[in-house]
């Protein structure tokens, strides 16, 4: 039988007294694109740092293809490539220069650097920009040449922090299409993002929150899992109407979302939409109509989450 890509069994981490990391198991399939979903300081830096091994463990073990980590942190560190939340190449010199020293840095035999950097710089679209300095390309174009720089050894599994916080949404999108061509030929991707959106592009994901796995399996076996309804609210002032339902139920649970307020009511304690609306009304709100939304990601990661929140709370009571 195949060994996973990524095997990760009860991984545990504090910093201090406090928990980074709480009995995590995971495991990802080879050739799969895996998305690790979660908003800042859920734990998922601490994750990829401790896969990459600059990180040990508090306790618990991770594989790739089979090789423990730890224990053979060299093995690990020549079949994966590693692209952290950072831009970390070195921004004086070009784009050419950068990929001469990560080969360098890899040791890639001389005879495959001209064919592997000639493959990498089509496949980012960066050949025109071979002499550029890397500190003058625009922020979609830095990661294009982060990402073939971590891949200039010919990794088999690809480890990817964040990779598009704070990249214009073209260049999202143009970095999710290279990471599809990535997959289909068969290398097998770990992504850490916050989008919700970017998550319905893996084959499966884990929503992580506070060191904890809420849920795992693809996008639309997790959302099946939500319980409550989702509303849209349309009207003619949606921050004002906005504010005034985040005060009356979470903050987490009310977006405005293009041209309509949405509502999750998750929680049975909620009062009725009805209700919620005459409320708003009474209170000088205006509402011209709502109507039932179908719940997404982000809808069911909130009501987890509360989820999680309340068992904890009547744990400690």
């Amino acid at each position: 039988m195949t060994a996973p890509a990524v095997e990760i069994k009860n991984l545990e981490k504090k910093y201090k007294q406090t928990p980074a990391l709480l009995s995590v198991s995971l495991e990802i399939r080879v050739g799969e694109m895996f998305g690790l979903i979660g908003p800042d300081g859920a734990g998922k830096t601490t994750l990829i740092r401790i896969l990459t091994s600059l990180m040990d463990p508090d306790a618990g073990e991770c594989r790739m293809l089979d090789i423990p980590v730890h224990a053979e942190p060299q093995k690990v560190r020549n079949i994966i490539g590693y692209m952290p939340q950072r831009f970390s190449l070195y921004p004086d010199l070009t784009v050419g220069e950068n990929l001469r020293f990560f080969a360098d840095l890899f040791k890639v035999p001389k005879d495959q650097r001209t064919q592997r950097t000639a493959e990498l710089l089509e496949f980012s679209r960066l050949a025109p920009f071979l002499k550029r300095r890397a500190g003058k390309l625009s922020g979609g174009m830095k990661q294009k040449l982060a990402l073939s720089c971590a891949l200039i050894h010919t990794p088999k599994i690809l480890i990817l922090d964040e990779p598009t916080t704070g990249v214009d949404p073209v260049s999202r999108r143009e970095f999710w299409n290279i990471l599809g061509e990535l997959k289909n030929q068969g290398v097998s991707i770990l992504v850490t993002t916050p989008y919700m959106d970017e998550a319905q592009r893996c084959d499966r994901i884990a929503l992580i929150h506070k060191g904890a796995i809420l849920a795992r399996g693809t996008a639309a076996e997790i959302i099946k899992t939500f319980s409550g309804r989702v509303f849209s609210l349309f009207g003619p002032d949606l921050p004002r109407l906005a504010a005034w339902f985040k005060k009356a139920l979470r903050s987490d649970q009310v977006r405005i979302i293009g041209d309509r307020v949405q509502l999750n009511l998750f929680n049975t304690d909620d009062a009725s939409i009805d209700t919620l609306c005459a409320n708003a009304e009474a209170a000088g709100q205006i509402i011209r109509s709502h109507e039932d939304a179908d719940p997404g990601l982000e809808d069911t990661f909130i009501a987890l989450i509360a989820q999680k929140e309340k068992a904890n709370d009547i744990a400690d009571s």
